[in-house]
């Protein structure tokens, strides 16, 4: 049993957010859907039946979309870091995920159900952190001027003399 276990809200859409995310994401399915019974119905204003909660297992990582109504929307305040290894994952990965969303900058986007992602290089975070603060300068100011993230140039910046 995985021990946190993210919960995502949405607003009668989770079921086909959940098989969205699916679709995107190899070694990935949808579990067991529960639906409201007539006392969670009426605690929270959903229609009895309808879909409450949906398993979701994207990649190894275990998460439950929700169905609570209206209430809460996302932000970028949370996102979820997508790590590939290769250009073609990245572009996969980017091009699936802001389908009907919204692409930004810097490998951030957004879905089609507002969720905030950043498909980012697996060796991001390594060329961020490298021991020589100029190389890790170049690698950011590159990174700021890109919107869907471009490995070469990423790489490129880090090797610079």
């Amino acid at each position: 049993m995985q021990r946190i276990t993210p919960f995502l809200w949405f607003d009668g859409q989770a079921e086909e957010a959940a098989r969205f995310y699916a679709s995107i994401f190899s070694s990935s399915r949808v579990g067991r859907i529960t639906r409201y019974d007539e006392a969670a119905a009426a605690a929270s204003g959903r229609p009895g039946g309808s879909v409450m909660t949906v398993e979701l297992h994207l990649d190894g990582q275990e998460f439950t979309a929700l169905d609570g109504g209206p209430h809460f929307a996302f932000s970028e305040a949370v996102s979820f870091v997508v790590n590939r290894e290769t250009r073609e994952e990245i572009d996969h990965y980017r091009e699936r995920l802001s389908e009907g969303g919204e692409p930004g900058r810097c490998g951030w986007l957004k879905d089609p159900f507002g969720l905030s992602w950043q498909v980012v290089p697996a060796s991001l975070g390594r060329m961020l952190q490298d021991s020589d603060p100029a190389r890790a300068g170049r690698v950011m100011r590159a990174l700021l001027t890109m919107g869907k993230l471009d490995l070469a140039r990423l790489e490129q910046a880090s090797e610079e003399l």
